[in-house]
């Protein structure tokens, strides 16, 4: 449906010159003078796509981009690479010339991963490959060793109930689109530790893996026990997900040493394009 919306919108293009959209009595109210209004910018947009695309502009943003993580790195909310990174973009939109480029004082969470990592000891050894999930609590010093239960949905979690408590629940749930099954990696702790779960392994909210587990935060929720999650790739959820339909007893042993601290002071990093011809418009 979105591409039909698409090509609506471009066979409408040529066929108007534009008028500015006002915040006042005279704002359009109708959807005939929105479309009028997004027609008449063709030749504007065109400009842009070209220029970006086989302009100057050519692979700058890609070029822009590597040299920012190359540099930076990664830049969890509270962290050292954050404020770094928060630095480098106030230089870079003052050095292009955007106006008025300003920081806004904000409180932002404190959360460190640690040191972390997960051994499958049953029915081989085997490492996985994980990464702990934004907000997640420790195991306890000397980690979790439990026997795995494997679920590709919170439905057969709820289903199997009595048969995940003292276990760690490895979510094997097919990928939809992110907006869907990413409330897996959001809540799927939590559901676990309603059952009676130590801990949970999300598989990778990705349609594409080569063995790389692929992050975000995760919410806890009010008197339910807050157990360890993390995300673990593809490719051991499947494998995992394979052994179990076998009937293959799995045990992994988890360590995590997640901290969360206080929050900490940084900055929204704002920047505006002031329009030359309506300067007062948003």
């Amino acid at each position: 449906m979105k591409y039909i919306f698409v090509i609506f919108f471009i066979n409408l293009l040529p066929q108007y010159d534009g008028k500015s959209l006002v915040r006042d009595d005279s704002y359009p109210k109708s959807f005939e003078d929105i479309k009028n209004e997004i027609a008449g910018y063709t030749d504007i947009a065109k400009a842009i796509i070209d220029l970006a695309v086989h302009g100057k502009a050519q692979n700058r943003s890609y070029e822009r981009l590597a040299v920012f993580v190359d540099t930076i790195g990664p830049r969890l909310s509270g962290s050292k690479n954050l404020d770094a990174a928060i630095k480098y973009m106030f230089s870079a939109l003052q050095e292009d010339g955007l106006e008025n480029v300003h920081l806004e004082p904000v409180k932002v969470p404190h959360w460190e991963r640690g040191e972390e990592f997960a051994m499958m000891l049953e029915p081989r050894n085997h490492s996985i490959a994980i990464l702990g999930l934004g907000s997640s609590v420790a195991t306890p010093p000397e980690g979790i060793t439990a026997e795995v239960i494997v679920v590709a949905s919170f439905d057969e979690l709820h289903k199997r109930a009595e048969e995940a408590k003292g276990k760690i629940v490895v979510y094997n749930e097919p990928f939809i689109s992110y907006g869907e099954t990413v409330r897996y990696r959001s809540q799927g702790a939590v559901e676990a530790a309603k059952v009676g779960a130590v801990a949970s392994l999300i598989r990778s909210i990705a349609s594409f893996s080569i063995h790389s587990p692929h992050t975000g935060w995760q919410n806890y929720q009010p008197g339910v026990p807050q157990i360890p999650t993390a995300c673990i790739s593809v490719e051991d959820a499947e494998m995992m997900s394979r052994m179990s339909f076998r009937g293959t007893k799995i045990v992994v042993h988890l360590k995590m040493g997640a901290k969360t601290y206080p929050d900490s002071p940084s900055f929204n990093t704002v920047a505006e394009i002031v329009g030359s011809k309506y300067p007062e418009q948003v």
